[in-house]
C-alpha cells in the first residue's frame, strides 16, 4: 500500500503547454506507471492540443468529465497557481498538488479560507513543494525518480533537497520507500507534518517515518504532540536551521525565527520529549533510521 497517490490515480497537469509543466509531465509519464496515470492536462485557451501524448483541455472539469482525473499537480505561474487551486477543488478532485513557488501570501490564505468555508474535501499538497511519488508505480512533481526504490519507509519533509537526501541515503542503505510527500515550505500551505504522519500511522505498509523540518512557524511541535500521544511507528527527525539567526530568513518563506518562535531548539526539544530520534547531522538520517528499526 501506500498513501495519497498510486497505480490507480488519474492526474490532470495544469499548465501542461508551459515550459517547465510540459517538462516535468514527460518526466513523470516516463517514470513506472506514468503514461496510465498521466492522462489529461489543462490550459485555458489550449483545448484540443497534444503534448506529449496527453489531451489538453480548457479547464479540470472537462478533463475529469472526460477521464475521470482524481488528481492535479500544478506548474502554473505564481499570479494564476491560487486560481489553478480554486478550480482543481471546485472539480472536486481527491488531490491537489502544487508545486509553483513563490504565490503571494495573501492569494494563500484566500484559498485556504475557502477551501475551509467550502469544508472541502480536497487535499492541497504545497505550494511550493516537489510533490508526492509512490516509488515503482508514480511520481507527481519534480523529484528524481531513480534515487527511490520500494519499500516501507515513508519520507516527509517541508525540503525538497533534504526530502531527496533523506531518500538516498535510504536507498543506499537498502531501505526503500512506500511514500515521500513534500508538503513545501510556504508559510500557508496544505498537509502538514502532523497531517502526513496520521496518513503513514494509518498504513499497513509503512514500518518507520523520516520527517525532516526547519525553523518556523509551531507545526513541528503540532506533530511532535501528536507523535508522543499517538504515533505506533518509529520516527526519525532532522530540523535545519540551528544556527539562523532570528530574525532573517532562511530559504524558504516560512523559514523565519520570529518573537523567539519557531527556534531548532524548540522543536527539536519537543520532538525528542515525544520519542522521535532526532539527529542534528542531515548526513546521518538514514543510518539512525536503520537502527530504529533494528
Amino acid at each position: 500500500m501506500s498513501i495519497l497517490i498510486n497505480k490507480d490515480t488519474r492526474i490532470v497537469t495544469q499548465g501542461i503547454t508551459g515550459n517547465t509543466g510540459e517538462f516535468h509531465t514527460t518526466q513523470c509519464l516516463d517514470y513506472a506507471d506514468g503514461r496510465d496515470c498521466f492522462v489529461a492536462g489543462v490550459t485555458p485557451g489550449k483545448e484540443g492540443e497534444v503534448v506529449q501524448g496527453v489531451p489538453v483541455y480548457n479547464t479540470v472539469a472537462d478533463a475529469k468529465a472526460q477521464h475521470g482525473v482524481n488528481a492535479s499537480v500544478i506548474y502554473v505561474p505564481p499570479r494564476f497557481a491560487a486560481s489553478a487551486i480554486d478550480e482543481a477543488v471546485d472539480a472536486e478532485l481527491d488531490l491537489v498538488i502544487c508545486i509553483t513557488e513563490g504565490i503571494p501570501v495573501a492569494d494563500m490564505i484566500k484559498t485556504r479560507d475557502r477551501m475551509r468555508k467550502m469544508n472541502s474535501k480536497t487535499v492541497l499538497v504545497g505550494p511550493n513543494c516537489p510533490g508526492v511519488i509512490t516509488p515503482d508505480e508514480v511520481k507527481i512533481g519534480i523529484m528524481p525518480g531513480y534515487i527511490h526504490t520500494k519499500g516501507k519507509v515513508g519520507v516527509v519533509s517541508r525540503s525538497g533537497t533534504l526530502t531527496y537526501e533523506a531518500v538516498h541515503q535510504l536507498t543506499q542503505l537498502g531501505l526503500g520507500q512506500s511514500t515521500c510527500v513534500g508538503i513545501g515550505g510556504d508559510p500557508v500551505n496544505g498537509l502538514k507534518h502532523k497531517d502526513v504522519l496520521k496518513l503513514f500511522n494509518d498504513d499497513p505498509d509503512t514500518e518507520a517515518v523520516v520527517m525532516c523540518g526547519e525553523i518556523g512557524g509551531t507545526d513541528e511541535e503540532e506533530c511532535a504532540a501528536w507523535i508522543k500521544e499517538n504515533m505506533t511507528k518509529p520516527v526519525v527527525a532532522f530540523i535545519a536551521g540551528v544556527t539562523a539567526p532570528p530574525g532573517k530568513r532562511m530559504g524558504h518563506a516560512g523559514a523565519i525565527i520570529s518573537g523567539g518562535q519557531g527556534t531548532a531548539e524548540s522543536k527539536i526539544e519537543a520532538l525528542e520529549d515525544a520519542g522521535a530520534h532526532v539527529t542534528r547531522n542531515p548526513s546521518e538520517m538514514g543510518i539512525l533510521l536503520k537502527k530504529a528499526l533494528s
